[in-house]
């Protein structure tokens, strides 16, 4: 799938819902049924600034992925204290996780927009989700950079 066929699939799944208590919920339920993250790898150096809450963010770079069948693709594992930031970053890993650095690069995550999220966030919770973008987006730069 293209990140932009995963986007329309969130989209689809958020307009099912009118009420933003019910759309929290399914964020909460969507980040708790993320695999949580490996003690080894909450430290410091993988905490993302720019968050209230502590989300921690690694990213691999692998061979081939679950939507490339060749080639090297990112795999990011992310972790958050905080419920409905579990959720957030639970999101941003669907979307842009294995797939190529300049996949990455180029995305235009618009599902942000379409579902809502951005104008019903908190604004530290909204500055979150852009640091959240902007590491994940350093992680494709990086990667690009050694290929």
């Amino acid at each position: 799938m293209t990140i932009n066929e995963i986007q329309d699939e969130i989209i689809e799944e958020f307009s099912g819902f009118d009420d933003w208590m019910d759309k929290y919920q399914l964020l909460i339920d969507l980040g708790n049924e993320q695999e949580p993250l490996e003690e080894k790898y909450k430290t410091e150096q993988n905490l993302i600034d720019g968050c209230q809450s502590r989300v921690w963010l690694v990213a691999d770079l692998v061979e081939g992925g679950k939507w490339n069948a060749e080639g090297k693709v990112i795999h990011f594992k992310a972790e958050s204290d905080a419920l409905i930031v579990k959720g957030i970053v639970s999101l941003l890993i669907r979307v842009l996780s294995d797939h190529t650095p300049q996949e990455i690069l180029d995305a235009d995550l618009y599902f942000i927009e379409e579902i809502g999220l951005k104008e019903h966030l908190s604004p530290t919770r909204s500055n979150g989700l852009v640091a959240m973008v902007k590491q994940m987006r350093v992680y494709a730069l990086a990667y690009s950079t050694k290929q």
